[in-house]
């Protein structure tokens, strides 16, 4: 299957894969932003964007997979790699099945937890309803969790764009991701044998995966730091890209042999 990817920046590769049920065209700020000090490579998971979705049955094992092969393609043998939220996810199976390709790992607005049974069966019901009704399900069901409310009352235009990004997900992509989500392990056991230091970023206003959450994966990692991102919720990248990139940027110069302090 064809993965698409926009890369941007030399240094250190840093792979960052974006938040359901979005493309890569939300790390944009972070293209421009981070391209001074590294390799910013934004890839489209499978179904979203462009890239192809196939005939694979739901599994971010599976996503896992396309990026390794984006990455042999690239010629990069080992990058940073970090995700949001389904990123996040993505991000999990790849440090499950594929850590000797790890420079270092970012999980942000993103949890280790599997879903409960209750969860699991919200899953699939928003997948069969946008399978049915659109992407009209997406905006109704998932828009509103989507950014903190700092962003709903004063940030029009971001909220805005937001909302043209989950308005052009694919149905397709978006049940086949929804199903692969549900199905997914937990992650507790992954982040405590990762060996490569491990950023965790959270908005504060992040409902949809709290900062409780992010507060347990740094504990199950041997080598973990944490940034609350100020006034954002669940799409921290996207409401407030400053702050994001300056917490990336530090973690990049650390792996690099930086100064940069912990976040």
């Amino acid at each position: 299957m064809r993965l698409y990817t926009r890369s941007a920046g030399e240094g250190l590769p840093v792979v960052l894969l974006h938040a359901f049920p979005l493309s890569s065209a939300m790390w944009l700020a972070q293209r421009e932003g981070l391209a001074e000090v590294c390799k910013v490579i934004t890839p489209d998971l499978r179904g979203f964007g462009g890239s192809v979705l196939g005939g694979d049955d739901p599994s971010l094992d599976v996503m896992a997979d396309d990026v390794v092969r984006l990455l042999d393609s690239e010629g990069v043998d080992r990058a940073v790699v970090g995700g949001l939220s389904m990123g996040g996810y993505v991000t999990m199976a790849l440090c499950r099945r594929h850590p000797d390709r790890l420079l270092g790992v970012i999980l942000a607005d993103t949890k280790a937890g599997a879903d409960p049974e209750a969860a699991r069966s919200n899953r699939e019901r928003i997948a069969a309803a946008v399978l049915q009704e659109g992407a009209s399900v997406l905006l109704k069901e998932l828009l509103p969790g989507l950014v903190g409310q700092t962003t709903v009352r004063s940030r029009a235009m971001v909220f805005g764009r937001v909302r043209g990004l989950v308005q052009s997900a694919p149905p397709t992509a978006a049940a086949w991701a929804q199903r692969a989500m549900a199905g997914r392990p937990d992650s507790f056991d992954t982040l405590r044998a990762i060996k490569t230091p491990v950023l965790v970023i959270v908005g504060e206003e992040d409902e949809i995966t709290p900062p409780a959450e992010a507060d347990a994966m740094v504990e199950a990692v041997p080598d973990g730091r944490l940034t609350v991102i100020e006034k954002a919720g669940h799409l921290s990248a996207i409401e407030q890209p400053e702050a994001f990139n300056r917490a990336v940027a530090e973690f990049v110069a650390e792996l690099a042999g930086g100064s940069a302090p912990r976040g």
